[in-house]
C-alpha cells in the first residue's frame, strides 16, 4: 500500500507543474517535462528538509515547505535551460 503523504506529494507535485505550465505555455513534451522537473524538485526538497530538520509546514512526514520550494526552483532551473533562444543573422 501507498503511503497517504506520498500520495499527497505526487498530486502537489503534479500540481505544481500542471500551474507552471499553464503560466509559462508550451506543448505536451514541455508540459511532460515540468511534470518530471516539478517531481524531482519536490523530491529534492523533501529530502533537504529531512537532512537538515526544518519543520516548519510540515504535513506528517512530509516537508511541504522545503518540498514547494524545491519544486519550483526545479521548474524555473527547467524553463530557463529549455528557454528558446531568439538569434539574429546578420
Amino acid at each position: 500500500m501507498v503511503s497517504p503523504s506520498f500520495v499527497l506529494g505526487f498530486i502537489l507535485a503534479t500540481l505544481y507543474g500542471s500551474l507552471f505550465h499553464f503560466i509559462s505555455g508550451g506543448d505536451a513534451a514541455r508540459l511532460a517535462l515540468f511534470f518530471l522537473a516539478s517531481w524531482i524538485g519536490f523530491a529534492l526538497g523533501h529530502i533537504t528538509g529531512d537532512i537538515l530538520n526544518v519543520e516548519i509546514l510540515d504535513m506528517g512526514p512530509l516537508n511541504a515547505l522545503n518540498a514547494t520550494i524545491g519544486a519550483f526552483v526545479a521548474l524555473f532551473v527547467t524553463r530557463l535551460l529549455t528557454r528558446p533562444t531568439n538569434r539574429t543573422r546578420g
